[in-house]
């Protein structure tokens, strides 16, 4: 079986395109003025679907950054200062203006980093839930008050600020992780400096201009979108007036970033890699595998550090799995984001193509058969074709390296005691799936695996109201839920002697 492979991709944007691509700012957001980079220099940002070239942005230089991280430095004392009511105000007006513009949003995504529109449009929402959720954690910071043991004295304990973040974002979903980092931060009281991803820096920059109408002050976030990320980051982060860094990306350079922040000590959130293992026990409902397999797969055409990495299946129902998942991957309809019907969208970049490739042809010579896909679609983009593997060995390359495409492997197992061991035999630990309908196989597995997240009979376990993150080299600190906030809060305590 083969998938639909027609990628009729235009090699230029029609009108509406152009016209939400030209409503963009292109440069630096920096104290509340959007400013050309020093020197005027720019990059260009590519449509993965076409190749063709979007738009040029601003390429921000060292001093950029610097202006960047003074003019947050600069906010703080009187953001901080700022009640809860007030942030609450800000992010539920940026969270209607998201939904306002729903539609221009999600295509510009789609156009920048090429996921379908019905996908860019999930997105959208999703960001937004960011909003209005640390909207309402805003008002429930609190704080304590105690009798010592001894006697003698009260304790008083606070929480503020932390100050000035810096926010690193990836490009596979350019909006939420924007909103996931922003909002806490802004709930909290904190100011910040913003570098998104150099292949989607447009939605970012939309979202400044979002913020900045729903009025924010100046100088809370600023923008400043480059291609040399470490030339720009580093100082900052060594500089001493950042009090955080939050990042969200690969495990190398979340290492190369704990080490940079080691120098000043400077508070981390790192949310990096994964190899997230999908595990079938063969009492659990296959429909519902499948289903939850697809999602956890394919969403964001498998470019996800939550996406099922390594699909373990029992051995007595492998093959029904398998020819049950085949059918459904062969079943999308590959082309451009904002071609109707389309499913799947174009990986992010050539490289980002290759590494599937390479990782595709590493496990068949190994023995891996393939079920569905395994090839790219002719034409312009940088598409692959859904594919699913079976048979694939425990010394394959993917079973230890992301795929970060749409590609699922699947490998047998027939014992609880062995599918536990392969899950937990990664350096990384940020999601895990169980399907069984077993009870106590679920809770025993799900307690027994290592990761920071489980999901239980369903293949999409990101929400703004749960705590998000990983163990291991998956990361540290937790994202959303009712913690998310305390990764941008001091706690402070003050003796009262009576």
């Amino acid at each position: 079986m083969s998938a639909d492979t027609t990628t009729t991709a235009p090699t230029a944007l029609n009108a509406n395109e152009t016209r939400v691509v030209d409503g963009v700012h292109k440069d630096l957001l920096i104290g509340g003025s959007w400013v050309s980079a020093q020197g005027g220099e720019t990059f260009e940002v590519v449509d993965p679907s076409t190749g063709a070239v979007l738009a040029e942005v601003a390429d921000a230089s060292p001093e950029d950054g610097r202006k960047a991280l003074d003019a947050a430095v600069a906010a703080q004392a009187s953001f901080a200062a700022t009640t809860p009511r007030e942030r609450y105000d800000i992010l539920m007006k940026a969270y209607d203006l998201l939904h306002e513009r729903i539609d221009d949003l999600a295509l510009l995504m789609t156009l920048e980093m090429g996921k379908p529109l019905a996908e860019a449009k999930g997105e959208i929402v999703y960001a937004s839930e960011f909003f209005r959720h640390f909207a309402s954690e805003a008002l429930r910071i609190d704080g304590g008050y105690q009798t010592a043991p001894a006697g003698g004295a009260r304790f008083l304990i606070s929480k503020q600020p932390v100050g000035p973040c810096l926010l690193i974002t990836p490009w596979n979903f350019p909006m939420a992780m924007g909103t996931r980092k922003i909002g806490p931060a802004i709930a909290a009281g904190c100011t910040s400096v913003i570098k998104p991803a150099h292949q989607t820096p447009l939605s970012m920059l939309a979202l400044g201009a979002i913020l900045a109408e729903a009025g924010l002050p100046d100088g809370v976030v600023n923008i400043v979108t480059c291609m040399k990320a470490g030339e720009v980051m580093e100082p900052l982060i060594r500089s001493g007036q950042a009090r955080k860094l939050s990042f969200t990306g690969s495990t190398k350079v979340g290492k190369v970033l704990l080490e940079q922040c080691a120098d000043k000590v400077l508070r981390t959130s790192m949310e990096l890699g994964g190899n997230a293992p999908f595990i079938v026990f063969e009492d659990a409902d296959l429909d519902e595998a499948v289903k939850g397999a697809m999602a956890a797969k394919m969403r964001n055409m498998g470019e996800a550090c939550t996406a099922a990495n390594r699909i373990l299946v029992h051995a007595n129902v492998i093959d029904e799995f398998g020819k049950r998942m085949s059918q459904a991957m062969s079943e999308l309809k590959v082309g451009r984001g904002t071609d109707d019907g389309t499913q799947v969208g174009p990986l992010i970049d050539d490289a980002g193509r290759q590494k599937v490739i390479d990782l595709l042809d590493d496990a068949t010579s190994r023995g891996a058969t393939v079920l569905t896909g395994g090839d790219a679609p002719a034409g312009d983009g940088y598409f692959f074709n859904p594919t699913v593997l079976t048979g694939v060995p425990r010394d394959a390359r993917m079973v230890s390296e992301e795929i970060f495409g749409p590609v699922a492997p699947l490998t047998p197992f027939t014992s609880e005691e062995e599918v536990v061991a392969a899950a937990n035999d990664t350096p990384y630990g940020l999601v895990s799936y169980v399907f069984t309908n077993d009870l106590r196989r679920a809770l025993r597995v799900a307690e027994a695996i290592e990761s920071g997240m489980v999901g239980l009979n369903q293949g999409v376990v990101s929400n703004p109201a749960a705590p998000f993150g990983g163990i291991k080299e998956s990361g540290l600190g937790r994202e959303g839920g009712n913690v998310g906030i305390d990764e941008f809060l001091e706690v402070k305590y003050i003796g009262i002697a009576l």
